[in-house]
């Protein structure tokens, strides 16, 4: 029983490591989605760049297993597209506005994705739990 027990630990320590890494995951993307269409708060200033979180993977001795975690959330260097509004504040001195380097379309794929990973760690920690009440109900009979 002690392997077993073991076992069950570090499935749901694991599975745990991944519903936080994908929250922050979906944290980072719901950022970009929110500054998708802001503008640069001075004339041919820089608006919000996208951000792109990475991965870790972190040996939690306790649980004697790799766990994953959330990285260092980087910047997308991508340039900035521009749009052609000069009446904008933000407007430099051609007219065209930088506009953030945020595909909406790239991120709710992304954020579906994270989602479905979520979700199946979640699904490991559920299935999980029934194998321990199982087991104890198997014990108590």
């Amino acid at each position: 029983m002690a392997d077993n027990s073991s076992d069950f630990a570090r499935s749901m320590g694991i599975a745990t490591s991944g519903l936080r890494a994908q929250a922050g995951r979906m944290r980072v993307i719901s950022e970009n989605i929110a500054n998708a269409a802001s503008t640069a708060q001075t004339p041919g200033g820089d608006p919000y760049r996208r951000k792109v979180p990475t991965f870790t993977s972190e040996l939690d001795r306790t649980l004697d297993a790799r766990t994953v975690g959330l990285g260092r959330v980087r910047p997308d260097m991508s340039t900035f597209p521009t749009r052609y509004e000069p009446g904008n504040p933000a407007a430099d001195a051609a007219g065209n506005v930088k506009v953030p380097n945020v595909n909406s379309l790239v991120e709710m794929t992304d954020m579906k994705e994270a989602q479905r990973s979520y979700e199946a760690n979640l699904n490991i920690i559920s299935a999980t739990r029934r194998m321990i009440q199982r087991t104890l109900d198997i014990l108590k009979a």
